[in-house]
C-alpha cells in the first residue's frame, strides 16, 4: 500500500515572504519523484491558445501540467518545483493570481524569470515541474 507524502512548506526567518504563489522551501517524503519537462501553451492539437494573454496561456500551461501529473499518477497538489520562463514580467500579477486559483493553499516552490525568446513568437510561458508522489 502507498504510504501518504508528506509534504512541509516552510517560510523561513531572515527571508522574505513570497511576493506571488510560491513556497521558499518545500520538503517532501517519501515518495517517487516525477519530472515534467517545460511545457507552453498548446492545446492536444499544438495549437496555441490565448495569443498574446499571459493569464490565459499561463492557465493553459497550468492544465497541460495536470494532464501530465494524471498521466503519472497525481495531480498539480503533488508538484512540489516549478521554473517558469515568461517574455516579460509584466505578466507576473496575472500568473500568480491563476497560480493561486489552480494550485491552492499549498503552493510549489518556484523560480520565474524572463527570456528573451521561445520556440514559437506566440508563446509567452513555459513551465517545467517536479512532483513527489507517494
Amino acid at each position: 500500500m502507498a504510504t501518504a507524502v508528506e509534504r512541509e512548506n516552510i517560510f523561513p526567518p531572515g527571508l522574505s515572504k513570497p511576493t506571488g504563489h510560491w513556497t521558499t522551501v518545500t520538503v517532501a517524503r517519501p515518495g517517487k519523484l516525477v519530472f515534467i519537462s517545460g511545457l507552453t501553451a498548446k492545446n492536444e492539437s499544438g495549437e496555441i491558445v490565448g495569443r498574446g494573454d499571459v493569464g490565459a496561456q499561463a492557465r493553459q500551461v497550468c492544465e497541460n501540467l495536470r494532464v501530465a501529473m494524471r498521466a503519472a499518477g497525481g495531480d498539480l497538489a503533488d508538484i512540489v518545483r516549478v521554473d517558469v520562463y515568461i517574455k516579460e514580467m509584466t505578466g507576473f500579477a496575472r500568473i500568480h493570481e491563476v497560480r493561486r486559483e489552480l494550485f491552492g493553499p499549498n503552493p510549489p516552490a518556484s523560480t520565474m524569470v524572463a527570456v528573451c525568446a521561445f520556440t514559437h513568437p506566440d508563446m509567452l510561458i513555459e513551465i517545467n515541474a517536479i512532483a513527489v508522489l507517494p
